[in-house]
């Protein structure tokens, strides 16, 4: 995880991290936490309960911070509302930082996607963070922070994940849009798009697609850290990030050149 050693840059802030058991999700909310922020961390089964249970108990003690959690299934529209309650609950009237992290991906091609699919998909993908940002902006403090975390995948095409692919084309579309509707009293609203990082999601994906990724990576061949990706999330959830908006920023070791 992040050092703990860094300034508490987020004294006082308030965040939720959605999906935040394992992986990305894990590292963020835990360098949010060591920057100072009490962070509601969600995730949405049963088997991910254990993950995130252990870092609501270990930010505590290694990171500083304070934490809750929110077990919630994000494809149903009335989950938002669940976890802006408990962290108002938890942490007071007031919300400074939301990070759109959970997602879900499985490998179809085009000519085997159903409805179903499509739908889980776009639910959680998509409309989620929706959803999740008209459930905060009555308690966002401004000026807050709104990141979404997309994907390489939006812009890059591969074989078998086009229906990802399309989700995180849209978050940046509501990213670019959201940033010109909430940028006048300060907030800001970014995106960081991860090339392929080492974590649960990723060993989902055909290695046959993902380990030519690794190779085409300029920076040492290799798959991100989420600790990689956390720090630039970090970063923007920060005052100091005020003059960064409506960015989608690429954080892939130089995989993805845009």
């Amino acid at each position: 995880m992040t050092s703990t050693s860094q300034p508490r840059s987020l004294e006082g802030k308030v965040a939720i991290v959605t999906g935040a058991s394992r992986g990305i999700g894990e590292a963020i909310a835990f360098d949010l936490a060591a920057r100072g922020a009490k962070v509601t961390i969600t995730y949405s089964s049963d088997r991910s309960k254990k993950g995130a249970d252990a870092l609501v108990s270990r930010i505590p003690s290694e990171a500083h911070g304070s934490a809750i959690d929110v077990q919630c299934d994000l494809k149903s529209p009335e989950a938002p509302k669940q976890i802006v309650d408990a962290t108002i609950e938890a942490f007071g009237p007031h919300i400074d930082i939301v990070v759109n992290n959970a997602a879900i991906i499985s490998d179809k091609l085009a000519q085997d996607i159903t409805a179903e699919h499509f739908d889980d998909m776009f639910y959680t993908n998509v409309r989620a963070p929706l959803f999740m940002l008209q459930a905060v902006l009555p308690h966002l403090r401004r000026p807050g922070r709104i990141i979404n975390i997309s994907s390489v995948g939006g812009r890059q095409g591969y074989p078998g994940v086009g229906a990802y692919a399309a989700t995180k084309a849209a978050l940046e579309g509501f990213t670019r849009s959201w940033a010109a509707e909430l940028g006048n009293d300060g907030t800001t609203v970014n995106a960081v798009n991860p090339g392929p990082v080492q974590s649960e999601m990723l060993d989902q994906v055909d290695p046959k697609i993902v380990e030519p990724q690794f190779q085409a990576t300029p920076v040492q061949n290799r798959p991100g850290k989420p600790e990689e990706i956390a720090e630039i999330v970090g970063f923007l959830a920060e005052p100091r990030s005020s003059w960064v908006s409506a960015q989608c920023i690429s954080a892939s070791g130089g995989y993805a050149q845009y």
